[in-house]
């Protein structure tokens, strides 16, 4: 899915002023190895992330964009990390942050494949094999990956 609706809706009211939008990352792990997307936009490899619809609970949202973007079913173990990205400008101008939950998640089942045209592919890495991604995507992953204790508010 692209822009959801409500975003289109709210751009049309007040243009590309800054968003703050709730967002989610899904770090989805199978044993020692996590579901990663290759992103269609950039090409970048990121685990599951997506906004939340209004009124939508983020781990909800973790659960249903992991399965709208890859195909795979997944239960919420833990909330890892609560952090603000830096502002995101979109090749249009639109400008947003958003506060990210970041969920380490469980496989439940499915075959993973890109369900979407927001992945170009999506494919299981063991987690001492990643490939090259954002260090903001890394950190997420590895610190969702060995969380332990309370949520770490990330600055």
């Amino acid at each position: 899915m692209a822009t959801p609706e409500f975003i289109v809706r709210l751009r049309e009211r007040i243009g590309t002023d800054l968003l703050w939008l709730p967002g989610i990352t899904a770090v989805v792990l199978d044993g020692d190895r996590v579901l990663l997307v290759r992103r269609s936009d950039t090409g970048a490899w990121t685990p599951v992330t997506g906004i939340c619809d209004p009124g939508e609970h983020p781990a909800d949202t973790a659960v249903r964009e992991c399965l709208e973007e890859t195909g795979v079913e997944c239960d919420v173990e833990v909330l890892a990390v609560v952090g603000v990205t830096d502002p995101v400008v979109y090749p249009n101008g639109d400008r947003t942050r958003f506060v990210d939950h970041t969920f380490r998640c469980r496989y439940v089942s499915g075959e993973a494949y890109a369900a979407d045209e927001e992945s170009s592919e999506v494919r299981w890495f063991p987690l001492a094999a990643l490939p090259a991604m954002s260090p903001m995507h890394l950190d997420r992953v590895r610190t969702a990956a060995t969380h332990e204790g309370p949520t770490r508010l990330a600055r």
